[in-house]
């Protein structure tokens, strides 16, 4: 009988190692970086999700005892019912923007962004990754300002189809704007300038608090133009039934804009622009 020597029962399993085939599409590498993702915000959870849910709640209060007092109706429902759709959709724009943008400058300004971009990650896996937990945290905050406002104001879904067109669409733009922000930025004052000059003022002047039918011609049509508006009206029309825009030109317009914006991410990171030296 022939015996085995230690060496050789030592290189046997050595022999079986090689290069893991990853396939053209790594998975467990996309699935491990949108964990990565989802855990950073969820680590800090009452900060990233309860304390934007707590502030929809305060501007329901206060614009529903400001405006919403004396049975004021829009599109045939009282105010409060009007607002609430608004609020979760002004909660899902900022922070699904919020997500990428800070993941991605704080990687750049902290120099860990090569931890991201060494792992065998294509760029339309690295824009996936980052774009799932935007879009994740964003649905998270939308839900749970949702059923935070239930407990104040009846809830009533007329049209689940464009709750879920609208509000997904609404998350994929703006974590697909935070991540353009995030590559693009060298600080953080460069985020807080898009946030502040461009994101809130457009949320807040889209309808989050008012019909668009009600302002004059001239700046209904303005409106018009602010693709944030039709997230806001989709939105709004799948709980109340009511809207002021063209639902199927929003839908179309949402997706091609998400579109034209993913194909920029992609390049972006494809190229390594402003994130390898």
């Amino acid at each position: 009988m022939t015996s085995t020597s230690e060496s050789e029962l030592g290189a046997r399993p050595t022999a079986r190692l090689g290069p893991r085939h990853l396939g053209r599409f790594n998975r467990r590498g996309l699935w491990t970086l949108y964990c990565k993702e989802v855990k950073r915000f969820l680590s800090v959870f009452t900060q990233t999700v309860i304390a934007p849910a707590v502030t929809m709640l305060l501007f329901l209060a206060i614009f529903t005892l400001a405006l919403g007092r004396g049975g004021v109706e829009i599109g045939g429902v009282p105010y409060s019912e009007f607002l609430a759709p608004g609020l979760v959709m002004m909660a899902i724009i900022q922070h699904s923007f919020a997500n990428t943008s800070s993941s991605l400058l704080i990687s750049k300004v902290q120099g860990n962004i090569v931890d991201v971009l060494m792992p065998p990650l294509s760029a339309g896996e690295l824009t996936l990754g980052f774009l799932g937990g935007g879009v994740t945290r964003g649905a998270i905050v939308g839900i749970v300002a949702t059923l935070g406002m239930w407990i104040f104001v009846p809830v009533r879904i007329h049209d689940p189809l464009a709750v879920l067109w609208f509000g997904l669409n609404a998350a994929l733009l703006l974590s697909l704007l935070g991540m353009i922000g995030g590559i693009w930025a060298d600080k953080f004052d460069h985020i807080a300038g898009v946030t502040n000059f461009v994101i809130v003022p457009f949320s807040f002047l889209s309808g989050t608090f008012y019909s668009v039918e009600r302002l004059p011609e001239s700046w209904r049509f303005v409106a018009h133009l602010n693709p944030f508006f039709y997230q806001i009206d989709g939105f709004r029309y799948g709980f109340i039934g009511h809207h002021d825009g063209n639902l199927t030109l929003g839908a179309i317009l949402l997706g091609g804009i998400n579109l034209c914006l993913f194909l920029i991410v992609y390049r972006m990171f494809a190229s390594g622009y402003k994130l390898k030296a």
